[in-house]
């Protein structure tokens, strides 16, 4: 078989088809368990899988996704925390699906490897992931979901915080659906002493076959300088989906992950901070677009014989933190880092033709912000850029191994540059006893220099430079009912704004069939006007939250027909079309039925459209915003004990009916008329014997419910067990 060349690496031209025989889940797990019907109709009434978060701790939850720590039910925004140890006893498989069971949130997956969560109808590039503070987010990123959220580890956070809706006020560029911030674990310390610490966890899940270890240690370097570093290996098979699915060939995929944090604190109020982390992810199949994807409920398999991805991210920053100063100036921070992101994809079609394509992104970024008290409130103003360098390639092999093809760019331009600028202020202040006012204006601009970008029709090179600015606000209010802070109201106005990037000016590719997307020379920012008002409550007994939102959208940026053919294909490209709204509510309660047992329940419903051109036509058609969320609900009824914890867990989904044209022709991933309905049921314990050790075991999806989440190329897992050890020092 004759070699190619793959990014300095020998590829075969032919089939690389492999397989992993058999069903190697346990026969125990594949059964039809008619023996628990009656306790699964108990069940039935719970609704999700939540054993993830303690009740009554709205109180204890701080918030850093908004720069500064603040108590959760102080914030005038819908928010969500899930720290290290609900996440330890979750035990999620990828960050995604940290989020899964979240109100509002969707975690689509193209493939086992792809995960991308949909945080109030939005997805990919309308969302932003900060990791301890340096954005995920680059000029690469495409619309619709994408996989670059799966390239940090969960394993190696400490916790992850989420504020649904606009925050770009403060964080600029993206941020519209919500902002997340993934804090990575620190070194400790006792007072200002390094510990010595060491620990071991250990993951099994049964419908993958998936075995995920990690291995962590850290200790001092001086008398205030303390290190953590820590290494993480997963291996997952191919996944298991609910009878009659089975077995989904062709899914699994391996990942080697690698961080180091050394802080160093001269004082009680100085901190500096360098990190290291790494990421790799091998050969992970888009099986849907291939001949082994399924045949479920009207979906069809793709055409290619092989899709796979490598997936590679490395993040190294310095960061140093100033906190409880004298004075008016209570804290500055800043912070500069470097981050590389890599993707490389092998395709094959069915004539046997490979393709090989993929790019690097190189980041460099700063920021600075400070927060002080003056004026009678408190005020928070910052500064903060960024520099993308993208290199990319496109290379196309007959069937014989032979080059046959090196276009100009990959999937973006090549020999390109993207920079992002802002500077933001923000006050909070009191009017009232019980009410307080949140204020915030950002300014940002964006710039695009591609030196290589592929002409329509021709091929041939030419570049294209862009510049845009824009403003966005936000306005809040919290306002306490009762002295106490029981029971509040909030709410207020925020605006999201997304500057255009390199996958809306240079993208050239087959767009939906018989389309081919150009490059375009100017865009505008989208613009996003969130108006939301909820209720929160916080008492001894019972919590949670009651929010209504709605998201007016404008200047989307939206494939266009402009009347001409290329090479035969209708030509379409990126103009500022859109316009549509988006609304919804969600309900947040958990309760204490008694000293140990405690119930939560959520429940998240939205709709939204969006006028947009659904064929070739150049016809605005007014259409359901694509991948919406259908109504979900989530709960858990569970028993705590001062060593152990027992939860009865549900997720039900409505059928996701409400479809756009582009959800109608995507066959590969959504069945027609909509992707079903389904109901989850799930058992879930831990044990702590001691303060070192801790045992999770879970059994999901008890009664192997055959079926997918909206918009995925995949279906989720069967009747799973789920085990994990964590060992600490």
């Amino acid at each position: 078989m004759k070699l190619i060349s793959f990014r300095g690496r020998a590829v075969p031209a032919g089939p690389r088809l492999s397989c992993r025989q058999g069903d190697s889940a346990p026969r125990f797990f594949r059964r039809d368990w008619r023996g628990l019907l009656a306790v699964l109709a108990a069940l039935a009434v719970l609704p999700a899988g939540f054993a993830q978060v303690a009740p009554m701790r709205l109180q204890e939850l701080i918030i850093t996704a908004t720069r500064f720590e603040v108590t959760a039910v102080d914030l005038p925004y819908a928010t969500a925390v899930i720290d290290r140890t609900a996440r330890e006893e979750a035990a999620p498989r990828t960050l995604p699906e940290v989020l899964r069971e979240e109100n509002s949130v969707m975690v689509q997956k193209t493939a086992l490897g792809q995960g991308s969560p949909f945080i109030r109808g939005f997805t990919g590039f309308r969302t932003v992931l900060l990791i301890d503070g340096f954005r995920l987010n680059n000029a690469a990123f495409r619309d619709g979901p994408n996989q670059y959220w799966n390239t940090v580890d969960s394993w190696s956070l400490d916790s992850l915080e989420l504020v649904k809706g606009p925050t770009s006020a403060q964080y600029g560029s993206d941020a519209v659906g919500g902002t997340v911030h993934a804090r990575t674990a620190r070194p400790r310390f006792s007072g200002d002493r390094p510990v010595h610490h060491a620990s071991v966890a250990y993951r099994f899940s049964s419908a993958e076959d998936s075995h995920v270890g990690r291995l962590e240690a850290g200790g001092g370097l001086g008398p205030r300088t303390a290190w953590l570093a820590g290494i993480t290996a997963k291996d997952f098979g191919d996944l298991r989906a609910g009878h009659p699915t089975g077995r989904q060939s062709h899914t699994g995929y391996p990942e080697r992950d690698f961080d180091l944090k050394v802080e160093h604190r001269p004082s009680a109020s100085t901190t500096l901070t360098v990190a290291s982390q790494a990421v790799e992810q091998d050969e992970v199949w888009r099986t849907h677009a291939t001949v082994y994807g399924l045949n479920w409920e009207g979906t069809r398999p793709g055409s290619n014989l092989i899709r796979q991805l490598d997936q590679g991210r490395r993040l190294t920053y310095a960061r140093l933190d100033l906190v409880s100063l004298p004075g008016a100036l209570r804290e500055v921070h800043g912070g500069a880092g470097y981050q590389r992101q890599s993707e490389d994809e092998y395709r094959q079609r069915s004539n046997r033709r490979v393709e090989l394509a993929g790019f690097d992104v190189d980041s460099l970024s700063v920021f600075a912000h400070g927060l002080w008290e003056a004026a009678g409130g408190r005020w928070l103003a910052g500064v903060e850029g960024s520099r993308d360098f993208v290199a990319s390639y496109f290379r196309d092999y007959d069937a014989n191994g032979r080059l046959a093809t090196v276009r100009v760019q990959g999937p973006v331009a090549d020999d390109a540059t993207y920079d992002l600028l802002g500077a933001f202020v923000e006050h909070r202040r009191r009017l009232r006893p019980h009410l307080e006012l949140t204020a915030g204006l950002r300014l940002n601009a964006s710039r695009i220099d591609a030196g290589r970008v592929a002409a329509a029709g021709t091929g041939t090179a030419f570049s294209l430079q862009d510049r845009t600015s824009s403003m966005a606000g936000n306005l809040r209010l919290l306002q306490s009912l009762d002295r106490a802070g029981r029971w509040r109201l909030f709410g207020g106005v925020s605006q999201g704004i997304r500057a255009p990037n390199l996958s809306d000016l240079t993208r050239f590719d087959i767009a939906e069939a018989g389309q081919i997307e150009t490059p375009v020379p100017a865009l505008e920012p989208e613009r996003f006007v969130t108006t939301e008002a909820g209720l929160r409550a916080a008492t001894a007994l019972v919590s949670g939250e009651l929010t209504f939102y709605r998201t007016a959208i404008s200047d989307l940026v939206i494939r266009t027909p402009t009347g001409a053919l290329v090479s035969g294909l209708a030509e379409v490209t990126k103009r500022n079309s859109g316009r549509g709204h988006l609304h919804g509510a969600e309900l947040d309660l958990e309760a204490r039925l008694a000293p140990r047992l405690s119930l939560r329940w959520r429940l998240a419903w939205m709709e939204g459209t969006l006028r947009t051109y659904p064929t070739s036509a150049p016809i605005l058609v007014e259409e359901p915003i694509s991948r919406l969320m259908p109504l979900t609900s989530h709960a858990a009824l569970r028993w705590d004990a001062s060593r152990y914890w027992l939860a009865a867990t549900t997720t039900l989904a409505a059928r996701a009916d409400r479809l756009a044209t582009q959800d109608r022709v995507d066959t590969e991933r959504i069945p027609p008329g909509g992707t079903p309905g389904y109901t989850v049921l799930g058992l879930r314990a831990g044990w702590r014997p001691n303060d070192r050790l801790l045992f999770t075991a879970a059994i999901e999806n008890l009664t192997d419910e055959d079926y997918r989440v909206h918009g995925s190329g995949l279906n989720e897992a069967g009747r799973n067990l789920v085990l994990t050890l964590r060992w600490r020092y």
